[in-house]
């Protein structure tokens, strides 16, 4: 009888020299494509649905106004204004705002926008009156935050 050896068939190793290469080029790709959030929002807000959306222009000249509740429990009373990472009252809103206005480039101060993300249980006599502030300091084009509706 004729004794038929079987070859141990093993699977060849693999290669991961090229793996670190991969992986940095991976990583390299997500670090230019992200967009860090430059702002924290203290306030909390859920905006209201919208029929008719459209994107805004230039991100750089725009500026976000946030009008929420405090995150922090230990602040008491209505709603807050948050402008870039600052609370602002009322009153200061229109200095800060120039303020901002003056740092900008110049294209950018022209085609300055204020974006304004609103809970949608604000009542319309606090976003009247952000808006009269915001006349003051002489800003020309105002938008509002908002989710599509499904």
């Amino acid at each position: 009888m004729i004794k038929i050896r079987r070859r141990r068939h093993e699977v060849p190793a693999l290669n991961t020299a090229s793996l670190p290469d991969l992986i940095f080029t991976v990583l390299f790709f997500f670090i230019i494509v992200t967009h860090m959030r430059e702002e924290t929002v203290q306030v909390k807000y859920k905006v209201p649905d919208g029929k008719e959306l459209a994107k805004v222009g230039r991100k750089s000249s725009v500026i976000h106004l946030y009008i929420g509740k405090p995150l922090a429990r230990t602040v008491a009373g209505g709603y807050r204004l948050q402008l870039g990472n600052r609370i602002v009252t009322l009153s200061q809103l229109v200095d800060y705002v120039s303020d901002l206005r003056g740092r900008m480039q110049q294209e950018d101060a022209v085609q300055m926008t204020v974006a304004i993300s609103a809970d949608k249980n604000v009542d319309m006599q606090t976003v009247m009156d952000v808006k009269q502030a915001l006349r003051q300091a002489n800003v020309q084009r105002i938008t509002y935050i908002g989710n599509e509706e499904k």
